[in-house]
């Protein structure tokens, strides 16, 4: 087994015949560990103990190869349109479940949501305009920075309309359209 691969009871097949009465033994032996039911994983050494996998594989392992997305106020605030919220837990879309989940010792707020796969930079626009009511601090100059970062070319006016198109609520989507005309960077 590979030291911070999450594996699914099934995938334990290929080691033994009862997967989860081994499962169970190396658990208890400390060379396993299980973040919740049905997912196990050996631990990575470092410097400083035994690490766990990372939330990708994790979340890999848990959403059995469907895809997802790890978003949030991270992201948001890499954008550099003025926001600098942080979350307790990790916003995660996907394509089957929504709700709160605690998992592996983290917190992830699970929701179905449609994004677009590989993920351009202008989509986590259109997600902090859906999201803005949940950050908790003042973005009235959300609009004004988005303009101005559109002017100076940091983002593709014509993506992020197509993003805004596609995903957008229809006030989101007015404010984005309003943004790229603002910029003098509509087609």
């Amino acid at each position: 087994m590979t030291p911070g691969r999450v594996y699914r009871t099934r995938e334990l097949l290929a080691f033994t015949a009862n997967p989860s009465r081994w499962a169970k033994r190396l658990v208890e032996q400390g060379v396993l560990r299980q973040p919740c039911h049905g997912l196990y994983y050996v631990p990575v050494p470092s410097n400083f103990g035994l690490v766990g996998p990372r939330t990708d594989e994790l979340l890999r392992a848990y959403f059995d190869g469907e895809p997802f997305l790890i978003t949030g106020p991270y992201f948001w605030n890499a954008l550099g349109l003025g926001t600098t919220q942080m979350f307790a837990v990790s916003l995660v879309y996907n394509h089957k479940l929504t709700g709160h989940v605690r998992l592996g010792g983290g917190r992830y707020w699970f929701r179905r949501v449609r994004f677009p796969t590989p993920t351009p930079i202008e989509w986590f626009i259109v997600d902090l305009l859906h999201n803005e009511r949940h950050m908790g601090e003042d973005t009235s100059g959300l609009d004004g920075l988005l303009v101005r970062a559109l002017r100076d070319g940091r983002f593709d006016a014509r993506r992020l309309g197509e993003m805004a198109e596609e995903y957008a609520h229809p006030a989101e989507r007015e404010r984005i359209l309003a943004a790229i005309r603002a910029s003098g960077k509509a087609s």
